[in-house]
């Protein structure tokens, strides 16, 4: 038996950090570093988009969207201030970055924040459409289902997919065209050998920014998941230099 992923909340100290995840990941995603946070004496709280891990990757196209993300990262700010923590920072993963991003443009009352690989200015390539179909097909093959059923499912994916995948870029273009609004500091991560979208994606959010509001680290050899590959141990140390100096 498999255990689904849930949300994370480690308490440790006043200072809070949200963490979301990518697309078709989920909390997992962050659990080494929610940890290593927690243990730096942060509260951490890595919620689950919505869609996510449940089981059926179907689940992500019929409930999700960025409209519905969106609301779930605002309700994960609301959240925490609930629970009386004010000096609250916001990062992402990938698409998680993408709504970290838009939170700092949208309330600048959170502290600073960022991303990991993420494509908030999009050029070049992604790989997310065939990455989100093979992730597809990996589920359904362990469901033992027959040829037929296995078909229907890869079809509706396959339907469904562009849709959401032309909703999530829409809505990266809107938040990248007001990246001067950001006033917070901005921590971005890129791994040199990301598999899922251009590895140039930091320097050009990067540049978006003054030199002095950015705290920009490469990853040499990195691919796309940073919070769980060769880079994490560097990521996690970078991420604390720059959580000690914007609390």
């Amino acid at each position: 038996m498999i255990r689904k992923p849930v949300p994370l909340f480690f308490e440790g100290g006043p200072q809070a950090v949200i963490l979301l995840h990518a697309y078709s990941g989920s909390s997992n995603d962050m659990r080494l570093l929610a940890r290593y946070l927690q243990g730096q004496n942060y509260t951490v709280l890595a919620p689950i988009f919505t869609g996510h891990a449940t089981g059926d990757p179907a689940d992500i196209l019929r409930e999700g969207s960025p409209q519905q993300w969106w609301q779930d990262t605002q309700d994960a700010i609301a959240f925490l201030r609930q629970r009386g923590y004010r000096r609250i920072a916001i990062f992402g993963l990938s698409l998680g970055g993408l709504f970290a991003t838009r939170a700092l443009r949208e309330d600048p009352t959170l502290v600073g924040g960022g991303t990991f690989a993420s494509p908030v200015i999009f050029r070049g390539t992604t790989h997310v459409p065939e990455v989100f179909v093979r992730m597809a097909q990996t589920v359904y093959r362990r469901e033992n289902l027959s040829d037929e059923e296995f078909k229907a499912k890869m079809v509706w994916i396959q339907d469904h997919l562009p849709a959401q995948l032309m909703a999530i870029q829409a809505f990266a273009d809107t938040t990248a065209t007001h990246l001067t609004r950001i006033k917070q500091p901005i921590f971005i991560a890129q791994g040199t050998a990301d598999e899922m979208i251009d590895p140039r994606s930091g320097q050009w959010l990067a540049a978006a920014f003054p030199a002095t509001q950015i705290d920009f680290h490469e990853y040499v050899g990195a691919s796309h998941v940073l919070t769980v590959n060769s880079a994490h141990h560097a990521l996690e140390t970078d991420l604390q230099t720059f959580l000690h100096t914007i609390f």
